[in-house]
């Protein structure tokens, strides 16, 4: 206990004493990409849409942080592995529009591959915008090292503009796990057609808050989103909200968690249940809220336990313009891919 308290000690007088020696400090910055080969692609009336949470390409490893294993880092072969069958499910799909969540771009635990490249150069998607969630020179805890982790959005066609917007970080943590930790923001970028601007909006809200921030998190989501629908604009937002949908049928399994580590307990769920509602109050959902009450299992986007089925929805897509009715689904037979399901829906241009 004496070591671990005199390492802190050091690591705490190393972060005083410099601005951000590991460099964690993620500004407002994108950054913009392309496929090697641009794929010619017209508009068609409806784009098909995808949000899928890839988990870093990590498939259903045990890793620390789900307090089933112990693994940190995967050789490159098993990450190549991972990103081929997402792929795969891609192509199948052929989304027009991608959201994802968790992709990293230059991390030791992913051996380094940039996977938002990867997903371009093999997938008829062309063109994608990143914003870092997670990024230090070195993360000097658990083996993790160099990260930088973050959400993104791939498409067809090209963006007219790409912005990164902060979300507010969790304050109930110590100063140097803050310092650390993600940050996590909402992704914007604009699509043009026919003279009609198009947001697409992705996030990934707070997974293990203690305190109110994940809710002032979901309120600022939300008051962007309706920012941009009072100029008239049109949005699709979507992306891991790590918050239940309104009126869920309660099991113990929401609120139980199989970690001791109190940095990554589950969140107290069952009392959350009502902060999506305004979400559903004001833009249409992928999946309507008497559908997942109806079926909800059948509409469960995420899992803690691999031997096991989805336990509870986490993801979401929301649009103040028209998704096709019917046309929301929740694709839960990819489960050895990630331990989030992807969501898919067709939109109406």
């Amino acid at each position: 206990m004496k070591i671990l308290k005199k390492y802190y000690l050091i690591l705490l007088s190393v972060i005083s004493a410099a601005c951000d020696p590991f460099s964690t400090k993620i500004g407002s910055e994108v950054a913009l990409y392309q496929s090697a080969e641009i794929k010619e692609c017209s508009f068609p009336d409806t784009l098909k849409v995808m949000t899928w949470n890839i988990k870093f390409g990590g498939g259903r490893i045990d890793f620390f942080f789900d307090c089933h294993g112990d693994r940190v880092i995967m050789e490159k072969s098993e990450v190549m592995d991972h990103m081929s069958s997402l792929v795969e499910k891609i192509r199948e799909v052929n989304p027009d529009i991608l959201l994802i969540q968790e992709a990293d771009v230059n991390a030791k635990r992913s051996a380094f591959v940039d996977q938002v490249q990867y997903l371009l150069d093999n997938t008829d998607l062309n063109y994608a915008a990143y914003a870092s969630q997670w990024k230090a020179s070195t993360v000097p805890s658990d083996g993790i090292g160099k990260m930088d982790s973050g959400n993104a959005i791939l498409s067809k066609w090209n963006f007219t503009d790409a912005k990164r917007i902060a979300l507010p970080l969790i304050q109930s943590q110590n100063f140097i796990v803050r310092y650390f930790y993600l940050k996590r923001n909402i992704l914007d970028v604009q699509l043009e057609h026919e003279g009609k601007k198009l947001h697409v909006l992705n996030t990934h809200a707070s997974a293990y808050a203690k305190d109110d921030t994940k809710k002032k998190q979901l309120d600022i989501i939300k008051a962007y989103a309706d920012a941009i629908s009072l100029k008239g604009d049109k949005v699709i937002l979507g992306g891991d909200f790590n918050s239940l949908p309104p009126y869920t049928q309660q099991t113990s399994s929401f609120d139980d968690s199989v970690c001791t580590d109190e940095e990554f307990e589950a969140d107290n769920y069952s009392a959350e249940t009502q902060w999506m509602m305004p979400f559903y109050e004001n833009y249409q959902a992928a999946i309507p809220l008497d559908e997942y009450q109806n079926n909800n299992k059948d509409h469960f986007t995420h899992t803690t336990d691999k031997s096991g089925f989805w336990n509870r929805k986490l993801d979401y897509l929301f649009t103040n313009g028209k998704f096709i009715h019917g046309s929301g689904k929740t694709l839960q037979q990819w489960m050895q891919i990630s331990d989030h399901a992807p969501i898919m829906v067709n939109y109406e241009l």
